[in-house]
This record gives C-alpha cells, sequence and structure tokens, in this order.
C-alpha cells in the first residue's frame, strides 16, 4: 500500500517509515498537520496514519479538512485512548484508533483490517482496460468477450482491477483472496497469476494487463 505517516516525532516517524517500508508497501512522512494535509491533497495514499498531537495544524484539525476531499482510510495515532476521543474521531472521519505505545504487529493487523474494509465492498461491476467484471452475475468480459474463470480466479482479477495502477503486494492479496492464509503462499499467488493471464491476455508471455512489478507484487493497467 502507499501510505503516508503524519507524526511529528522523528524517532517515531523514522521507526514507522523503516517498518512499513521493510513490510512491502510504499512510504511517505509528513512532520506536522500542515505538511500532512499537502500530501494527502496531492492524492496517491491509499491510507494515512495520522498522529492526533501534531503542531499547528492538529490531527482533528488535518482530518476535517481531509474528509472535504478525499474519503481515504485514516488511522488515527492518540496517547489518550478515552471514549470522548474515539467519538470525536468516529464522527469526524476516522476509520480505526490505535493509542501509544502499540505493538508493531497490532499496527499491521488494524492496516489490513481497515484495508479488508475498503475492499469488501467493491461495485457491482467494474471496468477498465477492455476487461468488464460483473460481480453480482460473476462474469467476465475481455474486449466483448466472455472468459469462464475459477472463483479464485475471479477474486483475484476483481481486487487488482479494483484500483487500476495500484501495485499490490503478494501479502496483500493473500490477506484479500485467500483469508485463510494458513493453507496459502506467495507460490500460490504467482500460479493463480500465470493461469489469469493465461485466460485474458493476448500473450501471457508479454502481459498487458496484469503486470508484474519486480520486487513489490502485481497491478492492473488500466489502459491495456
Amino acid at each position: 500500500m502507499k501510505i503516508l505517516v503524519v507524526e511529528d516525532d522523528a524517532r517515531s516517524r523514522d521507526l514507522l517509515v523503516r517498518y512499513l517500508t521493510a513490510r512491502g508497501h510504499q512510504v511517505t512522512a509528513a512532520e506536522d498537520g500542515r505538511r500532512g494535509l499537502e500530501a494527502a491533497s496531492e492524492g496517491g495514499a491509499d491510507l494515512v496514519l495520522l498522529d492526533v498531537n501534531l503542531p499547528g495544524l492538529d490531527g482533528w484539525g488535518v482530518l476535517q479538512t481531509l474528509r472535504t476531499f478525499s474519503q481515504v482510510p485514516v488511522i488515527m495515532v492518540t496517547v489518550r485512548d478515552t471514549p470522548g476521543e474515539k467519538v470525536q474521531g468516529l464522527e469526524a472521519g476516522a476509520d480505526d484508533y490505535i493509542t501509544k505505545p502499540f505493538d508493531l504487529r497490532e499496527l499491521d493487523a488494524r492496516i489490513a483490517a481497515v484495508s479488508r474494509r475498503y475492499q469488501a465492498a467493491p461495485p457491482a461491476v467494474l471496468s477498465a482496460g477492455g476487461v468488464t467484471i460483473d460481480n453480482d452475475r460473476k462474469q467476465v468480459t475481455v474486449r466483448g468477450r466472455p472468459v469462464q474463470l475459477s472463483p479464485k480466479e475471479f477474486d483475484l482479477l476483481r481486487l487488482l482491477a479494483s484500483r487500476p495502477g495500484k501495485v499490490f503486494s503478494t501479502d496483500e492479496i493473500l490477506g484479500v483472496v485467500w483469508p485463510g492464509r494458513e493453507a496459502a503462499a506467495a507460490e500460490d499467488v504467482k500460479k493463480y497469476i500465470h493461469m489469469l493471464r493465461s485466460k485474458i491476455e493476448r500473450d501471457p508471455g508479454d502481459p498487458e494487463i496484469i503486470v508484474t512489478a519486480r520486487g513489490f507484487g502485481y497491478r492492473f493497467v488500466g489502459d491495456a
């Protein structure tokens, strides 16, 4: 995911950037509320990790302004975990909370949970790059030609096509397409990408629709 970290404490900010980058995310950072809002307004972030106690424009101000032009998922980071503050954040449009100090594994889990919620209800019909996916009818056409997919192939294609241009990591794909992932691994993703390409690409050996971002994952090319 592309994650924007808005945190004024340099040590905490650097730790989060290094950790999230090591987890395969693309991370940008801002040291105060105004810079964070500017970075968010440029678009491209899949999720914002937003500290409440920021100098100048605090996290509440950032969130309130952000919600006037974007529905990007926001996880608030706070040292206070009172019911009143949670209500304030949720009413302002926050998607989740995490309280300092926190375990980085908990942060992973919260990012994954928020991501799943946003991916759980895609539009009934997705259409991009000559590919049309009808979720209600479980039908796929490629350049007007019907294509028969297995349930896993269908779920994988729908996930990738839900965000044309976005690079989905193997972990993200496993978390959504194989939610009970104890029995699934990176090789499963690779195998299903291969099978999917064999059905939807003109030349599976030189894919135009689902391309590999080496070292990062896979992306759906919306203008193929």
